[in-house]
């Protein structure tokens, strides 16, 4: 078995596509396949199985992956020890607005006792532009909401979403009922649309925003309720026994690529996901 192969696997896992997983790693999709189908070849199992139109592992796939990640930490703990001054690392971190009250402060604590002279940049951008910038090696770690149906990353945190409002409970009398959320890449954005619309309740959307200070600055002057995770509610007010539809409960994990495998080790990723 090949080092790159078992990288390009691990890719698949924390993206949950070929696709993905070949713009981490700079290949293209066929050699990715190509690599997974040596994979299976090496060990005489199959690693994948279809589940609808997704590509998800087998349970041989999974025994795979726990033995992969043992091996690309040690490999690339054995070339940062001949490579790399530990105490200099530069790391580009993304983190969606509404995590960076709630989860940041906790993860970056973290990153600096693992490494006290950390060069750390941080961007506040929306899940999906993170997961993108990853791809394209703009990013070396990414903080965001776990795709549904998914195995991405490392489990930071789980919360629950919720309505919230300022506290005045006359705003849920109003027809159309007024609502800010998310932009439409937000859990709780479709949750909250599609949930309204099932149960016949007319609502009208006052915005969408990529910003929780934004948001809570509407909700606060009584313009709107909103839909978002308790993590983020701040003193805003959560609306408990009303008619509104459930929210998703979420996990919100730490993901990276493959580059970054080089640079940190799957047990440094590991404390950082329990540092929360």
């Amino acid at each position: 078995m090949e080092i790159d192969a078992l990288k390009s696997l691990l890719a698949f896992v924390d993206t949950g596509s070929i696709t993905r997983a070949a713009k981490q790693v700079n290949r293209t999709q066929s050699a990715v396949s190509m690599q997974m189908k040596k994979l299976e070849q090496d060990i005489g199992k199959v690693l994948f199985e279809k589940n609808g139109r997704n590509l998800i592992l087998s349970k041989d796939g999974h025994q795979l992956v726990g033995y992969a990640k043992q091996l690309i930490a040690h490999y690339d703990s054995t070339l940062n020890a001949v490579k790399t001054d530990r105490n200099k690392l530069r790391i580009r971190l993304g983190c969606p607005d509404d995590y960076a009250d709630a989860i940041l402060p906790s993860v970056v604590k973290k990153m600096h006792q693992l490494w006290p002279s950390l060069d750390l940049q941080i961007r506040c951008l929306p899940s999906n532009i993170i997961r993108q910038q990853l791809d394209n090696g703009e990013l070396d770690l990414g903080i965001v909401t776990r795709s549904f149906d998914s195995e991405e990353g490392i489990i930071i945190a789980k919360d629950s979403g919720v309505w919230v409002s300022n506290g005045d409970c006359k705003i849920l009398e109003q027809m159309p009922l007024p609502l800010v959320t998310f932009q439409q890449d937000c859990r709780f954005h479709h949750a909250a649309i599609e949930g309204l619309h099932k149960q016949g309740t007319q609502f009208k959307l006052i915005a969408m925003s990529g910003s929780v200070a934004a948001m809570q600055g509407l909700i606060k002057q009584g313009m709107a309720i909103g839909a978002m995770a308790r993590l983020s509610i701040g003193e805003l007010t959560e609306l408990k026994n009303t008619h509104l539809p459930a929210l998703p409960d979420i996990s919100i994990v730490i993901i990276s690529n493959v580059h970054t495998n080089s640079k940190i080790s799957q047990t440094e990723l590991l404390q950082l996901g329990n540092s929360v």
